[in-house]
């Protein structure tokens, strides 16, 4: 395995164990956890009523971009043809799997010989496979790399109906593939909601997880109780309140041609440093190419109308040793969660602040990243312990 001096970052260890005795459906709702209907009903009022705030808003947005481009507001483009760069053999090939149990089809990007270790990547919101070209890139060598296009994404099958896109089914989704890539375990990579997903699969199989990487995302039951108890926090999600909404989310991503996505990651809130990397037009197209496409903006946004009934979780602890980078400039999550998240893991953890660092991380500064995995992935055990 490749070795290169750790970069400047901040980070911490610790560890232990636990077994999760049921499956990726031990996951509880509010409703039942909750110990009085009052709170139930104050829960859900509390919720609706901040939606109903976070639509207000849209709509003042909405209207000044019709005072500023009446012309333009409600015209998009759906792109046709794939930009180049998702047609770049270095990043691997493009290949298919249709999951007999859910019946659907998982499109992925594979490199790196078969049999080696595998490392699979899960993206986040709003991105897809090619969110981790450079870890493809990097990894090859050593690794089996798998980037999925998760459901609802990219190529991959979009389910209809929003129950679909619940913590149980998506996490069954990387136990089926791993499987169906010939494999009983893997060192599993996360980032945004792929890191989500990512927390809650090393939960429920621990015995499928070597190691855990996790970028720009707590542990989900960190992020539930941190949110309640900080309102900067809570502001900052505002998001996960408008998106609750049917179709009027999807409107405002896509009006002023898809303005609101390249934002997310070019804007001086949001998006990539000055010291990072940004997207070139090309990589900005292959966001578009893949978000603009009849019903990908709607399973996207899938991810998070299930949120509020799927927590708390029923088990917590992580027994995987766990690597966390967090971008220093992340603006939709704040830096106390990532060290809070110690308390629920039950083996080595490593967390590296990288400063300066954008919420889109693994893009943003890849060389920091991949060194810094690098680092993690050569602590403790040989490459032979993750062989099957």
């Amino acid at each position: 395995m490749r070795s290169s001096p750790p970069p400047q970052s901040h980070s911490a260890s610790s560890s232990s164990r636990t077994r999760s005795a049921a499956a990726a459906a031990a996951v509880v709702t509010v409703g039942s956890s909750l110990q009085s209907p009052i709170k139930v009903v104050s829960y859900w009022s509390l919720i609706y009523a901040y939606c109903g705030v976070c639509t207000t808003v849209a709509l003042l947005k909405l209207w000044w971009s019709i005072v500023l481009r009446p012309t333009t507001v409600f015209q998009w483009a759906v792109r046709e043809t794939p930009p180049a760069c998702l047609n770049d053999t270095s990043l691997g090939t493009h290949c298919y799997v249709r999951i007999k149990e859910s019946g659907l089809r998982f499109h992925y990007v594979a490199a790196g010989e078969r049999g080696k270790p595998l490392m699979l990547f899960l993206h986040g919101f709003p991105e897809f496979w090619f969110s981790w070209r450079y870890q493809l890139r990097e990894f090859k060598s050593e690794f089996r790399v798998v980037a999925i296009d998760m459901r609802g994404y990219g190529e991959s099958d979009f389910p209809l109906t929003a129950d679909s896109y619940r913590f149980e089914h998506l996490v069954t989704d990387v136990k089926d593939i791993v499987e169906y890539l010939g494999y009983n375990r893997c060192c599993l990579v996360g980032h945004d909601w792929g890191g989500t997903v990512a927390w809650l699969f090393a939960i429920h199989y621990p015995e499928m997880v070597t190691k855990l990487i996790v970028l720009n995302c707590p542990h989900p039951s960190v992020f539930a109780d941190y949110a309640v108890r900080h309102p900067s926090q809570l502001l900052k999600s505002s998001h996960f309140f408008f998106f609750q909404l049917p179709r009027f989310p999807e409107l405002m991503l896509s009006i002023n041609d898809f303005k609101a996505v390249k934002d997310l990651f070019t804007s001086r809130s949001t998006g990539i440093g000055r010291k990072g990397r940004w997207l070139t037009v090309e990589e900005m197209e292959a966001y578009l190419y893949a978000l603009s496409q009849p019903g990908a903006l709607t399973g996207a946004l899938s991810y998070y109308r299930n949120v509020f009934s799927s927590l708390p979780l029923s088990h917590n602890h992580v027994r995987s040793p766990v690597l966390l980078l967090w971008g220093e400039r992340d603006a939709f999550l704040e830096q106390d969660m990532a060290e809070a998240c110690r308390v629920y893991i039950r083996n080595h953890f490593r967390l590296n602040i990288i400063s300066g660092a954008s919420h889109w991380l693994q893009q943003d500064q890849p060389d920091i990243v991949n060194t810094l995995i690098w680092t993690f992935l050569k602590e403790g055990e040989s490459r032979k312990s993750y062989r099957n």
